[in-house]
């Protein structure tokens, strides 16, 4: 068959469609749009490193539980907010630059280092002093006991896998 005898033939693009977490942990909680390879379809949230407190974050199996993966966005402070470890906030560890990690220190509306701007349309955060840059997941999992962890790390927007940078706020503080 010729594709000249099908004038009406339309090819169209569809981009991949992402395949959601099913989600059991309780609001509030910010986790990826997309489930990626989370062995138990749970979702990827932002998580402390290892078990209860730790000042440096990580993403993470989202925890049907919850506990130290529920975080919360206040859009007004600008801050992305523990709800395990009341008054910390995730903060940069070094100046906006792709690789950067992040901590989980004392919230503090004079550090530029916590100040987050979240676009409900592209479902990406990104710091306030470089827009060009995404809060993302990391590009390896790893085993963490029974669930799943990768880093959590500032990235380039522009060449960042949607599926590593697109994440749903749920719920208020």
């Amino acid at each position: 068959m010729r594709l000249r005898n099908l004038p009406w033939l339309l090819l169209i693009a569809v981009p991949a469609i992402a395949a959601p977490p099913e989600l059991q942990t309780p609001e509030p909680v910010i986790y990826l749009a997309d489930n990626i390879d989370e062995q138990e379809e749970l979702g990827w949230c932002i998580d402390t490193l290892g078990r209860g407190w730790s000042e440096q974050l990580q993403t993470h199996s989202c925890k049907p539980q919850g506990g130290d993966v529920q975080f919360a966005y206040d859009s007004e402070a600008r801050q992305i907010m523990s709800v395990e470890f009341p008054g910390k906030c995730a903060t940069l560890r070094e100046e906006p630059s792709a690789g950067v990690f992040f901590d989980l220190l004392d919230c503090s509306s004079t550090s530029s280092a916590q100040l987050f701007s979240y676009d409900a349309e592209t479902l990406e955060f990104t710091p306030e002093n470089d827009r060009s840059r995404c809060v993302a997941a990391g590009a390896e999992s790893r085993a963490a006991g029974p669930f799943m962890s990768r880093d959590l790390v500032l990235a380039p927007c522009a060449s960042t896998d949607a599926a590593l940078k697109q994440w749903i706020v749920k719920g208020d503080m």
